[in-house]
């Protein structure tokens, strides 16, 4: 359909070309090397539905520690908290910062934004383990990629969730960061601006609408902005490092499913992103083939970030 009139979708969420094109761009999770440490307390529930668990990895240190949450990707259809890279993990652990790994609910469990409000309450739950679990809850980062990155920037850019006032004392924490890094992150949920800015993307991928539950366009458009990073930047906010495999003027791939991972996460997010953080004056760092950027990897941001 003509990008100027709107959209024309069969029922399902996502196309299953779609769901695969996230899987295969998930892989830098997975490409693990090594074996995995054992969550120091795995599968604990921070809120009552089933996905509503996390992995947690404590660092061996006798003061309060840093704390790193990774957040998986897969379109809010799918992905799994067991794909945090093990080097990743590894090298936070070793610079004596903690990890954990949360899940959250799926598109067929509630439409968004019900996978953002889960982690801000996974926040919040694990700075109301400060004490137990050695925590130094001023000093908290996340990553993610792709759906994982859109949950991370959220936790990073919207106004505190706490609530002073409220009777239970895990409301009452801080969902704020220190700061976020994302790989192939979308720093907007609005299809059209999709279409209008990424080589090759002519219409949308899936039903943009069946993302939030929205029965029309109108009310799909006035979601978007309670979760894209663009609409939630400000001033005030920390800083991110964002990461993506190709840069602004590389060619579409050949082949149709490298083609589609590619465009979905394409570095014109993060182009626009750090524009809006330039404006601002907020730390945006932006790395892709050939660019220069202040930091090489996810890891060695969070450290510099978190450590004292």
């Amino acid at each position: 359909m003509n990008k100027s009139t709107g959209w024309l979708f069969t029922p399902w969420h996502i196309t299953l070309s779609s769901v695969m094109s996230l899987i295969l761009f998930s892989g830098f999770c997975q490409a693990q090397q090594g074996t995995k440490p054992a969550p120091t307390y795995p599968n604990v529930a921070y809120g009552p539905h089933e996905r509503h668990v996390l992995d947690f990895w404590k660092a061996e240190s006798r003061d309060p520690t840093p704390l790193v949450a990774y957040i998986h990707g897969g379109g809010f259809t799918g992905g799994r908290k067991e794909s945090i890279s093990v080097d990743i993990l590894k090298t936070l652990l070793d610079a004596k910062i903690s990890v954990v790994a949360i899940r959250y609910r799926l598109l067929d469990d509630a439409p968004l934004p019900a996978a953002h409000h889960d982690a801000v309450r996974a926040l919040q739950f694990l700075r109301a383990k400060d004490k137990a679990w050695n925590i130094d809850k001023t000093r908290v980062g996340a990553f993610g990629s792709s759906a994982g990155a859109q949950l991370c920037m959220y936790l990073a850019f919207t106004d505190d969730q706490a609530n002073p006032d409220s009777d239970d004392p895990l409301l009452r924490e801080s969902s704020r960061l220190t700061c976020v890094a994302t790989l192939g992150g979308q720093t907007t949920r609005n299809f059209d601006l999709w279409v209008e800015w990424i080589p090759g993307y002519d219409e949308p991928h899936s039903n943009p609408l069946a993302y939030f539950g929205a029965k029309t366009k109108e009310e799909y458009l006035a979601k978007v902005p309670l979760v894209s990073a663009l609409d939630l930047i400000s001033a005030d906010d920390p800083p991110i490092f964002m990461k993506y495999k190709m840069a602004p003027g590389d060619p579409v791939p050949e082949d149709p499913q490298k083609a589609r991972g590619w465009k979905v996460h394409h570095v014109i997010f993060g182009i626009r992103l750090k524009e809006q953080m330039d404006a601002l004056g907020v730390e945006a760092g932006l790395h892709y083939p050939g660019a220069e950027a202040k930091y090489d990897s996810i890891t060695e941001f969070l450290i510099a970030k978190l450590s004292k």
